[in-house]
């Protein structure tokens, strides 16, 4: 992303340096379509017979409570890098960085279910969304040094991929 700035009438020179329409919209929609094709992915692998016959621990939550915390948690992190990408008061190599790390985790998101669901293995589920966690600390630490609001709108997702993990982690020694 080339380093130009586009200023408006509107922009006061006390707010926080941000790009301009349009840029400023387009990566909103660019982070709106990254969630939303991790979450799609995601859906592709819903839970079957063999997830069913697993023994789960007592605070395995119900299937109905997933669907509105992703999407809660999706439109969060797409607003949270879209708030990181506008930003041009700090230098474009630690947007960049913040950005990088930001695939990184959506990537590392999107596999988890292919291999849980998909494979059928809650031990390489557990090795991706332990990375997933260490990978969203990363993030979060980057964000923060962009635009700390960015950084906090993460932090439901660092809650809950918490306590994925664990869920995970105690599934898998279950069975």
């Amino acid at each position: 992303m080339n380093s130009v700035v586009w200023t408006s009438k509107e922009e006061s020179s006390s707010a926080p340096a941000e790009r301009s329409t349009p840029l400023r919209w387009g990566w909103l929609l660019f982070w709106l379509a990254a969630v939303a094709i991790v979450a799609v992915g995601g859906a592709q692998f819903a839970p079957d017979a063999w997830y069913q016959s697993l023994r789960k621990p007592s605070f395995n939550p119900p299937a109905a409570i997933f669907g509105p915390v992703w999407t809660v948690l999706y439109l969060l992190m797409a607003i949270a890098a879209w708030l990181v990408a506008r930003q041009v008061q700090v230098g474009a190599r630690l947007r960049r960085r913040a950005l990088w790390l930001m695939g990184l985790q959506l990537l590392l998101n999107g596999l988890w279910s292919p291999l849980f669901f998909g494979l059928h293995s809650p031990a390489l589920a557990f090795v991706d969304i332990s990375a997933l966690w260490i990978a969203l600390v990363a993030t979060i630490a980057s964000f923060a040094s962009v635009r700390p609001l960015a950084a906090w709108l993460l932090v439901p997702y660092l809650l809950w991929v918490s306590f994925a993990l664990v869920l995970n982690g105690s599934i898998w020694l279950m069975n």
